[in-house]
């Protein structure tokens, strides 16, 4: 029987941290390089609930099988965020906590191409050729003003509304998926991270860290870089290399 090839994993860096002032860290991280998916999933509803909430994002991601293929994984991967948007809800009744959910932001690869599905304002950048830009567009009151064009996003980031997002997986009847897909060009890399590090890094700073720092501590210097600012917030950050 024939064997098909294996490509060698690609190159990534993930880390997550409670930060500086919260108890609990309400942010997951998945990293499964054999099925080149990444995702990360930020709480929010309160410690335990928030909690709950992204570590069902992430596990429902984790239970995927080894052995799909690319077009599998991204089919399935929004199969999973639908489920754990039900399993959320049904915690949520069951122990009458109210209104609970997370972001959630995730990246597939395949060999030519990448999807990005995201729900809240965890984001997705990619850096390539010397310039940054952001693949995704926050689910959130000041993300929307700024996709209409009434704020640039150095504007949102004082905005008063800042924090408020719109769309959260285990939140509204049904959950509403955006998607993003594209070319991938050797030497790009891809920069997933909860607004625990995005509150602080603008788009200079992390053209600056994507460009200079080597893969395997690139994760680990943007959170430092999120630490010495203060990080009031979970920081989560996950950078691919293609």
């Amino acid at each position: 029987m024939y064997a098909k090839p294996e490509q060698p994993l690609r190159k990534s860096s993930a880390i997550t941290h409670t930060g500086l002032v919260r108890k609990v860290n309400e942010d997951a991280i998945l990293s499964r390089p054999e099925l080149d998916l990444w995702a990360i999933s930020d709480g929010m509803g309160g410690h335990v609930a928030g909690d709950f909430a992204s570590h069902t994002v992430v596990q429902a991601l984790q239970l995927l099988a080894n052995d799909l293929e690319p077009v599998d994984v991204m089919r399935k991967a929004r199969q999973a965020l639908y489920q754990a948007h039900n399993e959320i809800k049904a915690e949520a009744t069951r122990r009458s906590l109210g209104t609970i959910g997370a972001t959630a932001v995730l990246l597939a690869l395949s060999q030519t191409k990448f999807l990005c599905l995201w729900v809240g304002d965890s984001r997705l950048y990619r850096y390539r050729d010397g310039e940054i830009e952001i693949i995704s567009s926050d689910h959130s009151v000041v993300g929307e003003l700024v996709e209409q064009g009434y704020l640039t996003w150095k504007e949102a980031e004082n905005h008063p509304q800042s924090n408020q997002i719109t769309r959260a997986v285990g939140v509204n009847d049904v959950l509403e998926i955006d998607k993003r897909r594209g070319e991938i060009r050797s030497g790009d890399r891809f920069l997933l991270c909860s607004d625990g590090l995005s509150k602080y890094a603008n788009e200079r700073v992390l053209l600056r860290y994507l460009s200079e720092r080597p893969i395997e501590t690139v994760s680990n210097d943007l959170l430092q870089f999120a630490l010495d600012a203060g990080a009031s917030d979970n920081v989560s950050v996950i950078v691919v290399e293609v």
